[in-house]
């Protein structure tokens, strides 16, 4: 079965072609017109192991919102596409990483049900250009278009960097753990019989 999904995105403010594959290694391709997004996006793919390719450009002489808002858009969209009816999945995730100072924990649930919660704070609005406030923006549009519930644990950190570097690395794990298929899993997770 392949877990694999494209999307694009084509509006007056953003432009954006991705392919995901949930049963990947690692590999990123990433070419997008917000640096700090570009970084994070690879960290995530590297430690989830999937495989994404991503091309995005945005109206970024504006600022950055639109374009990492609609990456995440495009991203759980194509998750949720690639993870079809969840049949086999562990559904639940959860990931402490540490970076430097910083410390996340970020859990989830491919309920169907889209919420999410972020607990913490980071403590600098810029980094460079990109205004620290779009990694809220960025993790509410993902988890609403892949329709999981997203909790995301800020414990403690200085480093604003630092900070949202670990929350990328444990969302890739916690997702990573959520998506896998388990033997043991005998159709869809849910005593409702559904999760699509």
């Amino acid at each position: 079965m392949s877990r694999t999904a494209g999307r694009k995105r084509d509006t007056k403010e953003t432009q954006i072609e991705l392919e995901l594959n949930l049963d990947g290694s690692g590999e990123a391709v990433l070419l997008t017109d917000v640096p700090f997004m570009t970084h994070m996006l690879d960290l995530f793919t590297r430690h989830g192991l999937f495989d994404l390719k991503l091309t995005a450009r945005g109206d970024t002489e504006i600022d950055d919102h639109h374009t990492t808002e609609d990456i995440g858009i495009v991203l759980g969209s194509a998750l949720q596409e690639a993870l079809g009816d969840k049949r086999g999945i562990r559904r639940y995730g959860s990931a402490f990483v540490p970076m430097d100072d910083a410390l996340a924990h970020v859990v989830i649930d491919l309920s169907n049900r889209p919420h999410f919660e972020l607990k913490g704070t980071i403590p600098h609005q810029k980094l460079g250009t990109f205004d620290t406030e779009l990694i809220e923006e960025f993790l509410w549009k993902l988890a609403l278009e892949a329709r999981m519930n997203l909790h995301v644990n800020v414990h403690y950190g200085t480093n604003a960097h630092h900070i949202i570097e670990a929350v990328f690395k444990a969302l890739g794990r916690a997702l990573d753990e959520a998506v896998q298929l388990d033997p043991r899993v005998k159709g869809i997770p849910s005593t409702k019989g559904s999760l699509s």
